[in-house]
């Protein structure tokens, strides 16, 4: 059945109408400016603001309401993988409530919280099981799902960015370790996957919105202009004198920082382990210039994510492919 992905930035909007399942079949590719600035309502204001922005989305582009997908932002979500003796599943239902309390910063009364054994070792085995945990609050989630019921629309699907990023990777168990790094405008969320399981999540408050402000500043444009220039410039010296570039170096080597980091907490937790890859999705992902600058830093394979690779339907030419991961994830989840 058709179904439609939808990926709330502070920059755009973006959306996938499409024939759900392992290979979606794509009818309607859309990414529209995000004029309200806003990803998540906070309050009524914010709300009504957001859901006339999306109920003109929907309608614009002849978009069906019947089965919606819908991801939270990472900087909301608090999101652990825990390790405990192996329990039965009656067992862990029982035990969860005490195991969220432990590993996630929100009080129990305002605590909405989903969980998935990513691995039950056998009984013969002297091992732990790894469960993963996902909480957030629950008057925020209210309020989100309410924002969409006030344009006719139940979601059908709610889930984080990353999980629905790592789902539209496709990892298999011979890949290499991969850092996942989603730079989207305000933020970015960095996963590690090993063996084709996620190890930890954490989110950033800096992104391509960063760069835009770097370029405004330093060259004195305005927002339009800078966003232009970063898009087209990049970290390209040959490109305008190499200004934008050196405008950009200092922006950029903030967030490779925070990926080195990350790398590094990863290796201190596993010794005997190495980051092989770094995959680049969102959409300062195709920053000109971006990828080799980070392989020169830290010494690794640097790949963007190819959401759309075997998939059929209608691709604008000028869609922005690694920005579509999100989307591209919530449509391949089996219901």
């Amino acid at each position: 059945m058709p179904a439609v992905a939808l990926d709330i930035g502070t920059y755009s909007i973006k959306s996938i109408h499409a024939k759900a399942g392992k290979v979606p079949s794509i009818q309607r590719v859309v990414e529209v400016f995000n004029e309200t600035g806003i990803a998540l309502p906070t309050d009524d204001m914010t709300a009504s603001k957001l859901g006339e922005l999306l109920d003109s989305f929907f309608g614009d582009n002849d978009l069906p309401r019947n089965d919606v997908r819908l991801t939270l932002p990472e900087t909301v979500v608090s999101t652990k993988i825990i390790d405990i003796p192996p329990l039965s599943d009656a067992e862990l239902s029982s035990a969860i409530g005490w195991q969220a309390e432990q590993n996630i910063p929100i009080p129990p009364e305002e605590l909405s919280l989903e969980y998935q054994v990513l691995y039950r070792p056998e009984k013969k085995d002297n091992a732990q099981m790894r469960v993963l945990l996902v909480g957030t609050r629950k008057k925020m989630v209210e309020k989100y799902v309410a924002m969409f019921n006030e344009i006719g629309i139940e979601p059908t699907l709610l889930e984080t960015q990353m999980i629905s990023i790592i789902r539209s990777l496709q990892f298999t168990l011979d890949e290499p370790t991969t850092l996942i790094a989603h730079i989207g405008s305000s933020s970015m969320n960095l996963a590690i996957i090993h063996k084709s399981e996620m190890k930890f999540v954490i989110s950033q408050m800096n992104g391509g919105q960063m760069l835009t402000k770097a370029l405004e500043v330093s060259l004195g444009l305005d927002a339009s202009q800078a966003e232009q220039y970063k898009r087209s410039y990049g970290l390209d010296g040959d490109q305008f004198q190499g200004k934008v570039k050196d405008a950009l170096l200092p922006a950029v080597n903030m967030l490779i920082s925070e990926i080195r980091k990350s790398v590094q907490f990863f290796v201190n937790q596993n010794p005997q382990e190495v980051v092989q890859r770094i995959v680049l999705s969102g959409g300062t992902a195709l920053l000109p210039g971006i990828v080799q600058h980070i392989t020169n830093e830290l010494s690794v394979e640097v790949l963007v994510s190819s959401p759309f690779t075997g998939i059929e339907g209608e691709i604008p030419e000028n869609v922005n492919h690694p920005a579509m991961s999100v989307c591209m994830g919530l449509l391949q989840r089996e219901l």
